[in-house]
């Protein structure tokens, strides 16, 4: 039992190889190259953290759903469940006495330890930017920007860029008198879409029924830019207007990009995450159930470890986008330069210069002893069979010959 048991991987995380794991660095690559066109630099953080660095007053991962252990010191540590607070910190170690924006950009996996995921991935891999000291409408559009065009540059076409402003909310709530605790509340009963929770929580505030439909109407407000008019009129406070004229003023910027038919709008996106300050985003395609890119604006996270700065950034989750795209059959730009060469016991040497040659050649070929009664395709390790791009047999010490060939393709 034991050994059967070792044979599987716990729940929540599984294996990649061959041609899926080939479409996996494919697509990272792809969104690689397209951050960085925008001018991000490369930043890498360690794959666990202090706790402090996640803990509640962050407003990050719940505690219960990260992976925590102690190190030789006692000091408690916790696998990354989000890269955002971690960048942040390494930001404000780095460019503490840097008041010029900083892009920086990175590709790893992220950890969350949490029950009900329903079959989702507890580890993922994540490529995302952060844009850190820059507190302009600008900066909000490149960065949604970005989102839509390596999206659309992975081969993605039908999706959509929600956004929301966490800021609205706070706005509303503020001038309703409503405590902190209880807004978080809120935003989690109003994130989850679960609108009679939303109401009991209102009702045992004892608001005016003015106030509590105010509040409600939050939820309704999604679609395109003609929302925007609609949340205005809702609004009855200068916090909250001031975040609508700067969805107005994004929406503008979006449309000098000429990317505004990919974006819609929703008052009712409260992140979890509670370090978010002003716009949120996330993007939507079929074939998953959650987001396949979550964003926002975090003013305050840095002050948190000791630098005053503005920041917005997103991360792509590489998994969640590699489900979709396959579920809508959309091909991944992968060409692979496999190349099996097949020799007889009279053709080591031979097998073995024509091999080096090949991979000089920029190939990757792997040499294959002939066996007896097996065919050269049977010796192919599954998951390599579809990368083959030729195979060569090499018998007696004789030429190489091609015995399969094909082009180039997408897989």
């Amino acid at each position: 039992m034991m050994e059967n048991r070792l044979l599987h991987t716990p729940e929540g995380v599984r294996d990649l190889y061959g041609e899926e794991y080939l479409k996996k660095l494919s697509l990272q690559n792809v969104l690689y190259q397209k951050i960085k066109s925008y001018g991000y630099m490369d930043i890498m953080t360690p794959t666990f953290e202090f706790f402090d660095v996640y803990s509640k007053e962050i407003g990050t991962t719940p505690s219960k759903e990260l992976y925590k252990f102690f190190d030789k010191e006692n000091n408690t540590l916790v696998m990354r469940p989000d890269f955002t607070p971690s960048v942040a910190r390494a930001a404000a170690k780095y460019f503490m006495e840097n008041n010029q924006p900083a892009r920086l950009c990175y590709l790893g996996n992220t950890f969350t330890n949490s029950s009900d995921l329903q079959g989702k991935l507890k580890e993922v891999t994540q490529i995302g930017a952060e844009c850190i000291g820059d507190d302009s409408v600008e900066a909000d559009a490149e960065m949604i920007s970005l989102v839509i065009e390596a999206l659309l540059k992975a081969g993605l076409s039908d999706f959509q860029v929600s956004i929301g402003a966490v800021e609205y909310f706070k706005g509303i709530c503020e001038s309703a008198g409503i405590m902190e605790s209880v807004e978080l509340e809120l935003r989690e009963q109003i994130s989850n879409k679960n609108y009679f929770g939303t109401e009991e929580i209102l009702t045992d505030c004892h608001l005016d029924s003015d106030t509590r439909q105010q509040i409600i109407h939050v939820t309704e407000l999604f679609g395109t830019e003609e929302i925007l008019d609609d949340a205005l009129k809702n609004a009855g406070n200068e916090r909250s207007i001031r975040a609508v004229c700067r969805l107005k003023n994004l929406y503008e910027m979006l449309v000098c990009y000429g990317f505004e038919k990919y974006v819609t709008f929703d008052f009712g996106m409260l992140s979890k995450y509670h370090y978010y300050t002003g716009i949120i985003f996330r993007a939507y395609t079929f074939g998953t159930g959650d987001a396949i890119v979550k964003g926002g604006r975090y003013d305050g996270l840095l002050q948190k470890f000791g630098k005053e700065s503005p920041a917005i950034g997103f991360a792509i989750v590489i998994d969640q986008l590699m489900s979709a795209m396959m579920r809508q059959k959309i091909a991944m730009p992968v060409i692979s330069n496999y190349i099996p060469v097949l020799y007889d016991q009279n053709s080591v040497k031979e097998a073995v210069v024509f091999a080096q040659k090949l991979r000089q050649d920029g190939y990757e070929a792997e040499l294959i002893k002939e066996r007896e009664g097996i065919s050269w395709e049977n010796r192919i390790l599954p998951g390599k069979e579809k990368l083959i791009q030729k195979a060569y047999v090499l018998k007696d010490g004789r030429e190489p010959v091609i015995v399969y060939a094909k082009a180039d393709r997408k897989v």
